[in-house]
């Protein structure tokens, strides 16, 4: 595989005991123009901590770490071992000041390094058409 992307941060997850935030570097602040009007944003994030050959080449995992849950291939979990780094989570938007986004919560760590944000527009499926597996 000779194919490589370069990504950077624009930001950081920032949590303490009371409050949830994504710091946006100065530089990207521009981008945030408009994010106040909506209600969630998709966040994209880096698992950093699992950035190493064997975390990387797992494939398979008992979803939410639970041994009694099928072992499940990691494209159809949220597992932070995968070939990509790549989390995604949907995120209330508290408030935006300055360059700080204000979220109720996010499954990521501290420090956590933000790749990219999305408004969230709801799409146009039906939910009678999901389906998901028992273990949801």
């Amino acid at each position: 595989m000779n194919d490589a992307f370069q990504v950077h941060p624009i930001g950081w997850i920032r949590k303490t005991d009371r409050t949830v935030r994504i710091e946006i570097d100065p530089a990207f602040q521009d981008g945030l123009l408009g994010v106040e009007g909506f209600s969630h944003i998709i966040v994209c994030y880096w698992f950093h901590e699992n950035d190493n050959p064997t975390d990387r080449g797992r494939l398979q995992v008992h979803p939410r770490k639970n041994p009694s849950n099928p072992l499940t291939g990691v494209f159809a979990t949220h597992a932070p071992v995968r070939p990509n780094l790549l989390g995604l989570s949907a995120c209330r938007v508290l408030s935006v000041t300055g360059t700080t986004i204000h979220i109720d919560s996010i499954d990521a760590r501290n420090d956590t390094p933000v790749i990219d944000i999305k408004c969230y527009i709801p799409d146009k499926l039906d939910p009678s058409e999901i389906r998901l597996p028992d273990w949801v």
